[in-house]
């Protein structure tokens, strides 16, 4: 196995962009259509509660990262605070997750570019961006660190202006439609046309949504001060999560008909179309263009760390483990690719929505697993630190132990167990257990084949 460490290459404010990146993807720009489709303006709860599960986790994360920062921390985590099983199950469920979640981006990206260029068939425009994603994965992690800075920028102003145009929509200073009140809001069958149950149904779409935000424990290894950059990173992430998430999408839903919202294009790029601004719809178009070679610059960064960590703690071929002269697993980020472009290429084969929907929803499916583990992880470390009385000697404690901990827990399996009972989503439990299951069974079997020969010694 190599020796040699990675790279603590990435500055606090890449650490910063990095955390906040990977969460606003073009799944919120696009999928948060489908959720208005199947939910309608409640959906604005849906994201609540998605936020508060992201707090949950989010502090969670922080306290393992800077107790033991280490590259692909949570797998370790897993190993050390739950079981190595657990962990090799979670690993690589983890590692399914941006394979999965990496080619949907893609996907999503390609369709954006079919509705602004219907000529060139939306699976040419996906390969296009796979390129582009491949080649900024394969230089030094500054760069990396860099890209993702940008791009999440752009991702921060766009959201910020559709807020202020869509205020002033709403307000009937600009657009076509004058001051609109509640005509839209609770028009078209209320508040909760399909009921409050859709609200749950939908959340693990939402968990996709918000997946990213893990990212800063695998970076925390790459940190140059993770004591000092983790905990920031956590406390801008809080409340950018309410301005960049939940104050846009209440805008949106008072100003765009649930009704009209889906698949096919950006629900902020449609509102803002619905209202004469077909400019700045235009505009958005391509923002979800950058937020979907964004996500997929973090979720590359992620399955590849991912994997190596899985490597070094000896539960995936050990040339995986490997770092080139600039600290980057590169054995790991190949492999990585190759499995992303395994997915773009099924998706040139068949490019359908459901197709799409259910690289959604099987990622929604293993990364809640993933989260799981990480609250899981902290409640067993926070036990057994306050059992050695050495609880007040942590640098960054989470608040509101036991608590938090067990929220985030049983709420993320209340989503699942919610999954199964909606029929586009239940495709993720049939395929995401066994992906969870058959390396935990895997592992343990090695194990047991193993345990005879180091007797033996």
């Amino acid at each position: 196995m190599d020796t040699r460490e990675v790279r603590r290459g990435l500055k606090p404010r890449h650490v910063n962009l990095i955390a906040l990146g990977g969460i606003i993807s073009s799944g919120y720009f696009l999928g948060t259509g489908y959720v208005l489709d199947k939910v309608g303006p409640a959906a604005i709860l849906s994201y609540a509660l998605g936020g508060l599960i992201v707090l949950s986790v989010m502090l969670c994360l922080g306290e393992l990262a800077v107790f033991r920062p280490i590259s692909g921390s949570f797998i370790s985590y897993a190993k050390d605070f739950i079981s190595p099983t657990w962990a090799c199950g979670v690993g690589w469920s983890y590692w399914i997750t941006w394979i999965t979640y990496v080619p949907s981006e893609m996907i999503a990206a390609g369709i954006i570019m079919n509705s602004l260029v219907p000529s060139v068939a939306p699976e040419w425009w996906a390969m296009l961006f796979g390129l582009l994603v491949t080649v900024v994965n394969l230089f030094h992690v500054e760069k990396f660190g860099e890209t993702e800075y940008w791009l999440a920028i752009i991702k921060i102003v766009a959201l910020i202006l559709f807020s202020c145009l869509g205020l002033l929509i709403y307000l009937g200073v600009v657009g076509e439609n004058g001051f609109l009140g509640s005509s839209i809001l609770l028009g078209n069958g209320g508040f909760t046309p399909k009921g409050y149950e859709a609200v749950f149904l939908t959340m693990l779409i939402i968990l996709v949504n918000f997946q990213g935000s893990e990212i800063i424990g695998l970076a925390a290894g790459e940190c140059e001060k993770p004591e000092e950059s983790i905990p920031a990173a956590i406390r801008n992430v809080i409340w950018r999560i309410l301005g960049l998430y939940i104050i846009p999408l209440l805008v949106l839903v008072t100003i765009f008909p649930w009704n009209m919202a889906g698949l096919e294009e950006s629900a902020f790029a449609a509102a803002l179309n619905e209202h004469g601004l077909t400019w700045a719809g235009r505009g958005f178009a391509f923002v979800v263009l950058s937020a979907a070679l964004s996500c997929s610059n973090s979720g590359l960064y992620g399955c590849s760390r991912a994997l190596y960590s899985l490597a070094k703690e000896n539960m995936a071929p050990a040339k995986l483990g490997n770092l080139d002269k600039c600290g980057i697993p590169r054995n790991a980020l190949l492999i990585s690719l190759a499995g992303c472009w395994l997915g773009i290429a099924v998706y040139a084969v068949d490019a359908s929505k459901g197709f799409y929907t259910m690289l959604l929803a099987l990622s929604g499916f293993t990364g809640a697993v993933a989260w799981i583990s990480i609250c899981w992880s902290q409640y067993n470390l926070r036990m057994r630190v306050r059992a050695a009385g050495d609880e007040a000697k942590m640098r960054f404690r989470a608040p509101f132990f036991p608590y938090l901990p067990l929220f985030g827990i049983w709420v993320q399996v209340a989503c699942l167990l919610f999954a199964a009972m909606s029929e586009d989503l239940r495709i993720s439990l049939v395929i995401g257990v066994p992906i969870l299951v058959v390396p935990m069974i895997w592992y343990k079997v090695r194990v047991w084949c193993l345990k005879p020969a180091v007797e033996d010694a």
